[in-house]
This record gives structure tokens, C-alpha cells and sequence, in this order.
């Protein structure tokens, strides 16, 4: 498979999957077949061995002598690792006449997450994908790797981009009392452009730690914005709770129009698991090659956001996707043509208008 066709499959259709699909429960008191099975990746991969040993820092998280803001720090800085993600979605109800709900999703791949910036107060997790494939002959692949999403969070964050729908993105000032012992979360898409923002606080326990945000608007996901039409963005509350094999991501989310109406409700589970006896090296060696790269797409990013109220990102410029012209000009800065970082500005204020 080439790999214009893995990565159109990726970021549109799903991840890879070696696994037949399952379903657990949902819409099994209806007829329809369709339903049971789930919509999802469609290219096999390895069998991957999961870690049996308990997270370091899940461990570390149960210290009774740590401070709350101490446990929050650690308990962001455990979702870093190597990982087998597995995703499933499910919409739970409709509300419209002759409502007909969308078959469920399903899919999983390999990935690290990696600690690329940490300050007291602010912490960066940068996500990238190693992906090896069976081919048709049974052999495996090599390595494919893909940039994925970023997570930063900041402590006591006063500023927020709230998304508005139609891809624009609107800053907010946020109190002191609402921010108070609160973090934000700040959800990057793969070409570092902004996806979603919500706070929300740590809770401690004896033997877990979870996030609970506020309710966040988001654009549509990769998984249906090629073929939903039918909705302008989703609303919904995530959590995300350490594990002694990881971290797992929930959501509860609404699918809205811009007119205020609800089409439909759905959950989400993410459950990153970690992995032994993985070669992450092709990934570790991609980022080491193109971080600095990556630095000034963020940094584009940063200053854009901090400067202006509004912000449209244009879905695509004559017929070109921004990740994908931002892929090839890292692919370049990684294959010595170093003056490739010198285009970054200008690609991508193509597809940024101030509003």
C-alpha cells in the first residue's frame, strides 16, 4: 500500500485493524445488521503484546504525601508511553422524526506520546503514530509513521478558543474564580491547527486520578467529516483517567446544528494500553529529525491565536489539505533541505483568515 493511500485511509476512513470487529451492546433490539457491525479500519496490522507491568506513574500518583497540583502534574505527565489505542463510538439516541442511528465505529493502532515541553504550569504531549502493516504475502511492513494529534494543558488558564462552528475559532477571557485549581486542555489537530479547548479539574482517589472537562465544542471528527453532512459540530464533556495499564479517554458528546438543535448523542472510548516489546525507534527518529520543524508550526499557531479575536482555518486551498502540505515540507526538513522551514508561514496564513 502506498503510503498517500495509508494516509488518506488514516485521517478519513480509520486506523489500522488486525482484529475482527466486535460489538458489545447498543442497538441490538433492532433488526438491522448493520448496526451490530461496526464501520472502522480496514488494514491489518501485527499482533501487538500488551505491557503486564503497572504504570510507573499510576503507582507514583498513589504517594499520600503529594499535594493536589503535584498529582494533577503527574497524572498529565502519565499519559506519556507507548501505547495500543483502541477506539469505539457509538451514537445512544436520536432527536428527530424517523430517527435512524449511524452504525458504530471501531478501530486501533500504535502510538507514542511523548513530553515535549514542561514547565510548572504548562505541560505539552505531543502524539505520534508507528504503524507496521501485513502485506499480502504475510511479511510485515516497515515502519509508517504519522504526526497525530497534541494535547497541551496549562494551569489556571485565562484565556480560551472557543470553537463557533463553520471552523472558526473565537478567544474568550475566563475569570479567576472559574479557573481557580482548574487546567485547560488544549487539543491540537495534525497539522497543529486548534481543534478544542475546555477546563476542567483533576479528582484524586486512593487508586485512580480523572479529568473531568466542562462541555467543549469541537469540529466534526476525521471519522465523519467525509460522510456526515448532516450536523455542524459536536458538544460534549471528556474525561481522562489513569490506569495501572495507561489512560483511557471517555466522551460524551452531542451532535449539533448551528441553529441550537440536536441531532443525536454519542459516547466515546479511547483506551490507551501499553505495549512491550514495540520498535518505536522509527518514530523517535522521525521526531528528532523534524522537531525543530514542528516548533515553528507551532509557533505560527501560538502567536496567530494569541493575536486575534477570531480565527477561520479553511478546510482546504485550491483542492490542497494543509497536513498534507505541511507532511511534505517536514518529509523535506527531514531529508536535509533545511530551508523548507523558511515556507511554514506562508503556507499556512493561506488557509488562516482573521474574522
Amino acid at each position: 500500500m502506498k503510503l498517500s493511500a495509508i494516509l488518506i485511509s488514516f485521517f478519513f476512513f480509520g486506523i489500522v485493524s488486525s482484529e475482527e470487529p466486535g460489538y458489545v451492546f447498543g442497538w441490538t433490539h433492532l433488526a438491522d445488521p448493520d448496526l451490530q457491525t461496526p464501520i472502522g479500519g480496514s488494514t491489518t496490522g501485527p499482533k501487538i503484546d500488551i505491557d503486564e507491568d503497572p504504570n510507573s506513574y499510576w503507582l507514583e500518583l498513589q504517594n499520600p504525601g503529594l499535594s493536589k497540583y503535584e498529582k494533577d502534574r503527574l497524572a498529565i505527565l502519565g499519559m506519556q508511553g507507548g501505547y495500543k489505542a483502541n477506539f469505539d463510538f457509538m451514537e445512544t439516541m436520536g432527536f428527530s422524526e424517523n430517527y435512524s442511528p449511524s452504525r458504530p465505529y471501531q478501530s486501533w493502532g500504535t502510538e507514542f506520546v511523548k513530553v515535549i515541553e514542561d514547565k510548572e504550569d504548562f505541560i505539552s504531549l505531543q502524539h505520534i503514530m508507528v504503524m507496521f502493516f501485513e502485506q499480502d504475502d504475510g511479511s510485515i511492513s516497515d515502519p509508517i509513521v504519522v504526526k497525530h494529534w497534541r494535547q497541551d494543558w496549562h494551569y489556571e488558564d485565562k484565556t480560551i478558543n472557543v470553537y463557533m462552528g463553520d471552523n472558526i475559532w473565537k478567544k474568550q477571557t475566563v475569570s479567576d474564580k472559574e479557573i481557580q485549581g482548574k487546567w485547560s486542555q488544549s487539543v491540537y489537530q495534525v497539522d497543529d491547527s486548534p481543534r478544542y479547548q475546555g477546563y476542567g479539574e483533576w479528582k484524586h482517589y486512593k487508586n485512580t486520578s480523572t479529568w473531568v472537562s466542562e462541555e467543549t465544542n469541537r469540529p466534526l471528527p476525521r471519522r465523519e467529516t467525509t460522510i456526515r453532512d448532516d450536523y455542524d459540530l459536536l458538544s460534549g464533556t471528556n474525561l481522562h483517567t489513569i490506569t495501572p495499564s495507561g489512560w483511557v479517554h471517555e466522551q460524551n458528546n452531542s451532535k449539533v446544528l448551528l441553529n441550537g438543535k440536536v441531532l443525536a448523542k454519542e459516547i466515546g472510548l479511547a483506551r490507551y494500553q501499553m505495549v512491550s516489546d514495540f520498535d518505536w525507534s522509527a518514530g523517535e527518529e522521525y521526531w528528532d529529525k523534524t522537531k525543530l520543524f514542528w516548533l515553528e508550526v507551532r509557533n505560527y499557531w501560538k502567536d496567530t491565536l494569541e493575536k486575534s479575536g477570531q480565527v477561520q482555518v479553511l478546510k482546504a486551498n485550491k483542492e490542497k489539505l494543509l497536513f498534507a502540505e505541511l507532511f511534505g515540507l517536514a518529509d523535506s526538513y527531514a531529508k536535509g533541505n533545511l530551508e523548507s522551514i523558511n515556507e511554514v508561514d506562508s503556507l499556512i496564513s493561506k488557509y488562516v483568515q482573521e474574522i
